[in-house]
């Protein structure tokens, strides 16, 4: 017996399904050769009782000649020949055992109406199962009416129905012990994959995300297999981000902690003139800002991620924007000699975004630019107007991205270069602020020789102005 589940449901449903369809044939096929077999009978009966009407009408010998000569002459082998009256009485027969005295059943009445008539069911003498043929004699000698009415046993008939049957079923029970077995066969071919597909699953669901669904699985299993497969290797790859996050973030936290705490104990025993606590004071609000920022940053993530970032929606100015982020960054990449190069009409480039979160953006591709940028080198930023977008292009000739590294640059967490610092995160933020604002944002990079980011952002449709020069009469 097998067990409750898929193969089960399987086998039973291909079983049901191909034992019906078999039944149905079954059935077809024996009412067809039943009907095949009695046809033949009554076809064969009827020629003969046409060659008894063909024959009857010149025949010119006295009637009990003409009674005698018919049930010599047109007698069939195992069935009986009977001459019967206008009301049924049976005249003479074929045989040697007592006629019945009278005929009632269906056929004759036929007869007598002028048709062939048939008839089949138990003979009453005999209680076997018997097909009778009947049909009036016309223009006989004399006025006398006769009926011919042949009556065969269809006992042999059936005994070959019945073992045409017992074959045919025997056949049916072959075809069905065959489709039990190739549909449990089949029905092993998806279960035991899935089996493994589920102890693999629950392994993983213990925290093994080590383990692989082994197998060349075809079709939509083999898909679920590379599905999880792939989703395994994306868990133990997400883990490694984030241990590796956790492992930067506490280096990035330390280091300024560190310093804030020292300063403040240096500070705290006093003895110090006032031009040195002046620089202590200013290391303790550098490292204070950049703690704020590293923590405003896993906020915004976090924010992002639950969908709880809300968007302060205005009218901004690109080329405004990045005047000011270049006067923002100006002492860092003065430090490392590099300079900043805006190449823009002198226009205003509108679009509709929060101008907070898009100079965030933006100071972050900037900054990112300086950080891993030569010293003594230009860095390019560019706005243009294309297909009603405004595209800002940031250009650095620095030590670019490795093709590996450049797929990946946009996940979460993710760093090309760990001894930078940071979150990994900064990247991650500003692909979903450009996406909020409906833009593109696409990195272009050679390892060894720069990076260039473009973002793209639907342009503001400003309402044009009309000159008064510019109106015909019949605008006036």
């Amino acid at each position: 017996m097998i067990k409750k589940g898929i193969r089960r449901q399987i086998v039973l449903h291909y079983f049901f399904v191909v034992f019906l369809a078999l039944l149905l044939v079954e059935v077809i096929f024996m009412f067809a050769l039943r009907s095949y077999y009695y046809d033949s009978i009554y076809k064969h009966i009827e020629s003969r009782i046409e060659s008894v009407n063909d024959f009857a009408p010149k025949f010119k010998e006295p009637e009990q000649s003409l009674q005698s000569y018919l049930l010599n002459t047109f007698s069939l082998p195992f069935t009986e020949l009977q001459l019967l009256d206008e009301h049924g009485n049976v005249i003479d027969n074929s045989t040697n055992f007592a006629a019945d005295l009278s005929v009632q059943t269906s056929d004759v009445t036929q007869a007598l109406a002028g048709d062939t008539g048939k008839w089949i069911g138990k003979q009453p003498s005999t209680g076997q199962q018997v097909m009778a043929v009947s049909q009036k004699l016309d223009n006989i000698v004399g006025d006398q009416v006769y009926v011919i009415r042949y009556t065969t046993s269809l006992e042999l008939v059936n005994d070959k129905l019945f073992t045409i049957t017992l074959f045919s079923l025997g056949i049916m029970a072959a075809v069905l012990v065959i489709v039990f077995v190739v549909s449990t066969g089949l029905a092993n071919s998806i279960v035991r994959p899935i089996n493994n597909i589920r102890d693999v699953s629950a392994q993983m669901a213990q925290g093994r995300f080590d383990t692989r669904i082994e197998g060349d699985y075809r079709y939509e299993l083999g898909e679920l297999a590379s599905t999880l497969n792939y989703m395994a290797q994306e868990i133990v790859r997400t883990n490694q981000i984030k241990d590796d996050f956790i492992s930067s973030i506490s280096h990035e936290l330390r280091t300024p902690l560190t310093s804030i705490k020292g300063w403040s104990e240096t500070l705290n025993s006093g003895g110090y003139d006032p031009e040195e606590t002046k620089i202590g004071m200013k290391i303790i609000s550098k490292e204070t800002d950049r703690l704020i920022g590293l923590v405003e940053e896993i906020l915004d993530f976090s924010k992002l991620e639950q969908n709880a970032m809300k968007l302060v929606m205005g009218t901004v100015d690109l080329r405004e924007l990045l005047q000011e982020i270049m006067l923002n960054v100006w002492a860092k990449a003065e430090m490392k000699q590099i300079k900043l190069q805006l190449d823009s009409e002198e226009t205003a480039y509108l679009v509709h975004g929060d101008g907070n979160r898009l100079k965030q953006v933006f100071l972050n591709i900037v900054d990112n630019a300086i950080k891993f940028s030569h010293e003594s080198s230009i860095i390019f930023l560019s706005l243009q107007r294309i297909d009603g977008n405004i595209e800002i292009s940031v250009q650095d000739t620095g030590i670019g991205i490795s093709a590996e590294n450049l797929a990946r640059v946009r996940d979460r967490f993710f760093q090309v270069d760990h001894q930078n610092g940071g979150t990994g995160l900064g990247l991650a933020i500003s692909q979903q602020f450009i996406e909020r604002h409906h833009g593109q944002m696409l990195i272009r990079s050679e390892l060894g020789a720069g990076t260039t980011i473009t973002v793209s952002l639907p342009a503001l449709q400003a309402e044009p102005s009309v000159e008064p020069s510019q109106l015909t009469e019949g605008q006036i």
